[in-house]
């Protein structure tokens, strides 16, 4: 019988250590996820930072912060909340360095049907909403029964 003889000290070919891990790596530069606990006060990680669990896989992450639009001078608050799923991208395959990727749709969860239209909707049932095609800004609070309050020095309703 004809064969190769392998061995993971004296080649990087298939089977080897480096290349397992080469491969594990390069599997874990993108993977879908499901956030499983989430700490918003950075009481744990020393910053706000989410665990999530690999699709497919029993990997649970350890503390990895998530995307947010702005976090300099101007910042934008909108944390993921447990149960949502994300896309966690650890440019080294390394998870531990990952950063996750909120707002992915599942489980028919989209807000909308069409471009031009940019929705919220609160899970009380609140919805915020600018219509490119009508032309409208929507504040519908009564789902939610809220109080709908604006504070500026100045007010115009009809500025003509």
């Amino acid at each position: 019988m004809l064969g190769v003889n392998r061995s993971d000290q004296s080649t990087a070919g298939v089977g080897s250590a480096e290349g397992t891990d080469h491969a594990r790596r390069l599997g874990n530069v993108a993977r879908y996820g499901t956030i499983t606990e989430a700490d918003y006060t950075g009481e744990t990680a020393g910053f706000p930072a989410i665990r999530v669990q690999i699709q497919g896989d029993e990997i649970l992450t350890d503390w990895v912060p998530w995307f947010t639009p702005r976090a300099g001078n101007d910042r934008v608050w909108d944390p993921p909340e447990v149960g949502e799923v994300v896309m966690l991208l650890a440019p080294s395959g390394d998870l531990t360095n990952g950063i996750a990727i909120p707002g992915v749709f599942s489980d028919n969860n989209a807000n909308g049907d069409r471009e031009g239209l940019h929705r919220r909707t609160y899970e009380d049932g609140t919805i915020i909403e600018y219509d490119r095609e009508a032309h409208r800004y929507l504040i519908d609070a009564t789902a939610s029964q809220s109080e709908v309050i604006v504070k500026a020095g100045i007010i115009h309703l009809n500025p003509d």
